[in-house]
């Protein structure tokens, strides 16, 4: 008996004395040295599009609450829009605008909007810049925020000033210039 005691609490010392390997989640942590920053100006035109046979922008949902005929509040459409050099939509296609916008306003247009426009041609080519911002419609002009991004946009910051170049209320169609400031 006494040797199985002491076999035992053999047992339980190595055990408690051997070293398990330590897996982590993380790697050992080192500051974080930034590159030095940069500011980038964009100008394009974002062209959203709900008429026709292809439209750019679709309701994918609506509540089925709201009284009035036309009221949108609460609507939520998915887009994938173009983004040209100019407001004709046969100039040259830099990328796509793809996203939500939800009609959050009960008094006047406005939507929350959150896009991320990724770009496809030039010297941003794969890049992208991710906006999440309030969207007051009914103003000509009005800014969103600038919240992400990546590629050469990785962890950007910034704003887009937005106004409307052409807006048919009858169709929803829209053309919309962008001018952004990216900080990246």
């Amino acid at each position: 008996m006494e040797k199985s005691l002491r076999l035992a609490w053999f047992l339980v010392l190595t055990t408690a004395m051997a070293v398990a390997p330590c897996w982590s989640y993380y790697s050992d942590t080192k500051p974080y040295a930034p590159p030095p920053k940069k500011v980038t100006h964009l100008h394009f035109f974002l062209h959203d599009i709900m008429s026709g046979k292809n439209p750019s922008a679709v309701v994918v949902a609506r509540p089925n609450t709201t009284t009035a005929q036309n009221d949108s509040f609460g609507t939520v459409t998915a887009t994938d829009d173009l983004l040209t050099v100019g407001p004709d939509v046969t100039s040259e296609v830099i990328g796509n605008g793809q996203g939500l916008w939800v009609s959050t306003d009960r008094d006047i247009p406005g939507l929350t909007l959150y896009m991320d426009f990724g770009f496809t041609k030039g010297e941003f080519n794969g890049s992208s810049i991710s906006v999440f911002s309030r969207n007051p419609i009914a103003e000509t002009e009005r800014e969103l925020a600038v919240v992400g991004g990546r590629g050469k946009f990785r962890m950007a910051q910034g704003y887009a000033q937005l106004k409307t170049y052409f807006l048919n209320i009858r169709n929803g169609d829209a053309i919309i210039e962008y001018n952004v400031t990216v900080i990246h």
